[in-house]
């Protein structure tokens, strides 16, 4: 069953190509934009990605009912759906989830207009034990039905069982988002962990990793000439904890990623092929010793607060006294973690002095005396790229939240998803 819009907020998304085609106001460089949000569509359980087409038509995802879209006019069709849901077009019941898992990322292939097909990030049964899968999926003509389902990649880990840890039941550590690369065409698909220590540094498995693939599934040929011999050639950087977020920079087309801390230092991350992220939560090693289910990723005292600089000296977020070479990040949270979950980078003179800049979104996470810190942050990146020069917290108009998703749009706003059940549009004025 179709859902539909508010009136107030049908009229917004209605008017969206009338706002588009407006003259932009000229910013001073030096001034950020004030803005303004509407409520794009409410009553979602849990949005946890967003993908345009150019003329504002949105696919989303529901982490525990499925893939919808959300037409120009504001209707909205609900095409697959997860096991167990109703009122959608599909049901497929290998489809599950279960804490961070469920139905994640969503991409829009590059050729759209040509070959109608999407691509989605989720949790499935279809094997034993259950794996995250890509699916290919394509629609109609008139967006109210998928077919043709290929799973491109069938073996991404799932935490199965729960384990001694804060967060631990299963599905955790789940990574999820996917976007195509508008350089080389490729699709990126971050994965996380699952509290499972040998999974960052293994070549042979695809968790904690990003993965750089084409539209079958098949490895860029370039992986496998930067990674370690013998690793899977679908593996474009490893040793990741739980990467939930990826953008590419509008001019350079550079890749950054946003990564979980573990109750210290969240990160943002400039990929280098065949890089190494230097997460190595495994027990006995770096001074270590035992860790509850051989997984040191929380350690020490994983359960109490402590100074967050004495944890990161015991389990760094990046280990670069083991590992030398490794992926040194662009920015981390101040030594704190707070949820860190997607990126997208804001385009367009409207923007003023934030065109260009990278927005990061958090859940907010409170422990230990940290503040929950459920905000967006507006990064400005240096010219190398390599470091930032500036952070600003956006006033975010409709309030904190727990933002799960950053996607812009095709007229340059910036659309966000709230974990509460709405995804909001932020206007630059």
């Amino acid at each position: 069953m179709a859902q539909t819009l508010s009136t107030r907020s049908f009229g917004v998304i209605a008017g969206s190509v009338l706002i588009a085609s407006l003259p932009i106001t000229a910013y001073s460089a030096s001034d950020p934009p004030s803005l303004s949000h509407t409520t794009v569509l409410s009553n979602l359980e849990n949005p946890w990605d967003m993908a345009f087409l150019p003329d504002g038509t949105m696919f989303f995802t529901e982490k525990c009912r499925g893939l919808s879209v959300r037409l120009p006019d504001g209707d909205v069709n609900n095409l697959l759906g997860m096991s167990d849901t109703d009122n959608f077009a599909t049901t497929a019941d290998d489809l599950f989830c279960e804490g961070q898992a469920g139905m994640n990322g969503v991409a829009i292939d590059p050729d759209f207009s040509e070959n109608q097909t999407i691509y989605v990030y989720s949790a499935s049964k279809m094997s034993d034990p259950p794996t995250n899968r890509v699916l290919r999926l394509q629609l109609n003509s008139d967006l109210s039905e998928t077919s043709n389902r290929t799973d491109i990649v069938e073996e991404i880990p799932y935490k199965v069982e729960a384990s001694d840890h804060p967060f631990g039941g299963p599905g955790a550590h789940n990574g999820g988002r996917i976007r195509f690369s508008p350089d080389d065409g490729y699709l990126y698909v971050t994965t996380g962990d699952n509290h499972n220590s040998e999974l960052p540094q293994s070549g042979d498995t695809l968790g904690s990793k990003v993965l750089r693939i084409d539209r079958d599934g098949e490895p860029a040929p370039e992986n496998a000439d930067a990674t370690p011999e013998g690793f899977d050639p679908r593996i474009f950087t490893y040793g990741h904890r739980n990467v939930q977020g990826i953008a590419f920079h509008p001019e350079t087309a550079q890749p950054y990623v946003t990564e979980h801390g573990p109750w210290h230092t969240d990160e943002v991350n400039a990929l280098v092929a065949g890089g190494n992220s230097g997460w190595d939560p495994r027990p006995n090693m770096a001074g270590r010793g035992d860790c509850p289910d051989d997984y040191c990723g929380y350690q020490p005292n994983q359960n109490e607060g402590m100074d967050p600089e004495e944890r990161a000296d015991y389990m760094p977020m990046t280990d670069t006294e083991t590992y030398p070479d490794a992926m040194e990040p662009v920015w981390d949270n101040n030594g704190r973690s707070q949820g860190i979950s997607s990126a997208a980078f804001l385009t367009g003179e409207q923007w003023g002095a934030w065109d260009g800049r990278l927005a990061i979104s958090f859940l907010g996470i409170g422990f230990g005396g940290t503040p929950v810190g459920q905000r967006i942050d507006i990064l400005d990146l240096a010219d190398e790229g390599q470091s930032v020069e500036d952070v600003t917290e956006m006033p975010a108009p409709m309030g904190s939240a727990r933002f799960r998703a950053l996607v812009t749009g095709p007229e340059g706003d910036l659309y966000t998803a709230a974990e509460e059940g709405a995804i909001y549009r932020i206007t630059p004025q």
